[in-house]
């Protein structure tokens, strides 16, 4: 394993442990200031957001690597699709807060922009 690789694992595993510390305040969080609807919208939100987050993963590592075939692209369209369905099953008929549902989708995003802040703070030289 090169050097490269190695900070890429350690980026990655620094993204899932913010995620999770994330997702479990923004519970929290939601539970207490607005109650069980809000608490279980943003932990769907997030439950999705992680899903998202590992496919994209699955797909960097496979395209990066010597195995990368066609259907790659067509399995992350399949992906997206039962997201959109989950997105729309929930929208429509769960009883979950969808503000808050939304909100737990940026928990990926809140935690590659820690690892991003993280990473400019500690830089390699």
């Amino acid at each position: 394993m090169t050097d490269d690789e190695r900070f890429l694992e350690r980026a990655v595993e620094r993204i899932w442990k913010a995620m999770f510390l994330f997702a479990a305040a923004g519970v929290i969080g939601a539970l207490l200031w607005r109650g069980v609807a809000w608490g279980a919208g943003f932990a769907l939100g997030s439950v999705v957001s992680w899903l998202n987050f590992r496919w994209l993963k699955q797909l960097v590592y496979t395209l990066g690597s010597e195995r990368a075939r066609p259907r790659t692209a067509v399995k992350l369209g399949f992906r997206y699709l039962i997201l959109g369905g989950g997105a729309y099953v929930i929208l429509k008929y769960s009883s979950v807060n969808q503000l808050a549902a939304l909100a737990g989708l940026f928990v990926s995003v809140a935690a590659v922009i820690v690892e991003i802040l993280f990473e400019l703070v500690y830089a390699r030289t």
